[in-house]
């Protein structure tokens, strides 16, 4: 986006379906959303075409890389989704043999995961940012910006009645 001289932010315009401006604001809103979804999916996809397994498996697949012998309640905190979430992409991962889960930790009643050697091979093939782009476009934006995009957004939630639990399903599933 375009800053002007007095840090307002200016949205660039978007292409239209045709030559004629976009006259309804809920029209070019959710053009935007496009965009973004389209983003995001376009990211996801690429990532699967490279390394054969979603895009939240390999979000995962680097947390446990990155963490060698935490656990799943650890994993899931990682992710913000919940512990079954996070279960659920572990027995992929394990099926798969990407990583691997024991008890040799000192606690023998917690799994500590770490990753096989086929699943580095796959984060080396595998483009950024593990953890989506939306994240990381996210991360990139001034607080100010959050808080406003937040209550907006928070808003929209409402006027949707969206079930709020499906805040911790990652995108890339």
């Amino acid at each position: 986006m375009a800053h002007s001289k007095k840090n307002k932010v200016v949205s660039p315009p978007l292409p239209a379906a045709d030559t004629t401006a976009v006259a309804d604001p809920a029209v070019q809103v959710l053009r935007r959303f496009r965009l973004v979804f389209n983003a995001v999916k376009t990211h996801f996809q690429s990532v699967e075409k490279k390394a054969g397994i979603g895009g939240a498996q390999v979000w995962a697949l680097s947390i446990i890389s990155s963490s060698a012998g935490l656990g799943v309640n650890a994993l899931a905190k990682a992710m913000d989704v919940h512990q079954s979430t996070a279960s659920n992409l572990v027995k992929i991962l394990i099926d798969r043999k990407l990583i691997v889960a024991s008890k040799d930790g000192p606690d023998r009643r917690t799994v500590q995961l770490h990753v096989l050697p086929a699943g580095e091979q796959v984060l080396r093939r595998v483009p950024g940012p593990f953890t989506g782009v939306l994240p990381q476009a996210l991360a990139a934006l001034d607080p100010k910006t959050l808080k406003r995009l937040d209550a907006d957004l928070a808003e929209l939630i409402a006027a949707l009645g969206a079930d709020e639990r499906a805040a911790n399903i990652p995108l890339g599933d």
